[in-house]
């Protein structure tokens, strides 16, 4: 398997630059094809109403306007990727709001390059939630590039947040072009006595087989976490972050747990820990 089409998301925001430099790696590395998508934020419901019953010659300079800044977000992102040496790319407009466009546009894809929300400098065109929800309304894998990072991880170790479940494994299967590039992958298991029963004797064992046979270099690092194995949300989220770090890792692969419902997205509280202090990538499926 190999990434064949990358989606990155392209705003006006000061960390634009580490996005598309994460994303124009991945996509020289894969031989991929890189789509720029820029959203207006006019919603395309709302759009669609409006433009065929409101008269109002200003509602049409307002949408020209939001075109016109959209697309200058595209031109920055032309001279990224070209500096970047990506050759295929292409500059995409959407008319719509950043969740909605971005979780259309990326179902299309096999990869989504998004932000870690920055709540010193948050985003007015962004709703709270904004990565989550793309990964779990499009289904595509998203990885999630911290808003302190400089610059794209080489290709080092990875650390798998593993804990047996479905979301845990979709996450592992949208990552195998990344885990096989990597130097080591370590499966990451917490906590395993807890739930015996979908680990097995040997916990971590089966993913490290499965990784094994697609010729990935594996090392399970089982844990004990909390008091008598028993640990709270906030605290596993640390302890994969303190691992990840431990053993040099560049990036983070993990389950997103939770649902969305009208665009307001509901996590499970390790998911939303891991995304609020992360500081390196992660790479998250539903």
């Amino acid at each position: 398997m190999s990434y064949k089409t990358i989606l990155v998301h392209v705003d006006p925001s000061r960390h634009l630059e580490a996005r598309v430099a994460t994303a124009a790696r991945i996509a020289n590395q894969e031989g991929a094809h890189l789509i720029g998508a820029a959203v207006t934020g006019i919603s395309r419901f709302v759009a669609n109403q409006a433009m065929s019953e409101l008269t109002d010659p200003s509602l049409g300079y307002w949408r020209d306007e939001l075109r016109q800044r959209a697309n200058d977000t595209l031109d920055a992102f032309e001279v990224l990727a070209r500096r970047h040496g990506v050759s295929s790319f292409e500059k995409r407009l959407v008319d719509d709001d950043a969740a909605g466009g971005l979780g259309l546009h990326a179902r299309y894809c096999d990869l989504a390059v998004l932000e870690q929300e920055d709540r010193d400098a948050p985003s007015p065109a962004l709703l709270p939630g904004f990565p989550e929800y793309v990964a779990m309304s499009s289904g595509t894998p998203a990885l999630l590039v911290p808003y302190a990072m400089a610059s794209p991880p080489e290709t080092g170790a990875i650390l798998v947040a593993w804990n047996a479940s479905t979301a845990a494994m979709r996450a592992v299967r949208g990552a195998l072009p990344l885990l096989a590039r990597a130097r080591m992958t370590h499966v990451a298991v917490f906590n395993a006595s807890a739930r015996r029963e979908a680990h097995g004797e040997q916990p971590g064992a089966d993913l490290a087989l499965y990784l094994a046979r697609h010729g990935i270099a594996v090392q399970v690092q089982e844990r004990e976490c909390g008091s008598a194995g028993r640990a709270g949300d906030a605290e596993i989220a640390q302890a994969l972050l303190s691992l990840a770090a431990d053993l040099d890792c560049e990036m983070l692969v993990m389950g997103c747990y939770g649902h969305s419902r009208f665009r307001e997205t509901l996590l499970g509280g390790a998911t939303r820990a891991i995304l609020e202090s992360m500081t390196l990538p992660v790479l998250m499926a539903h």
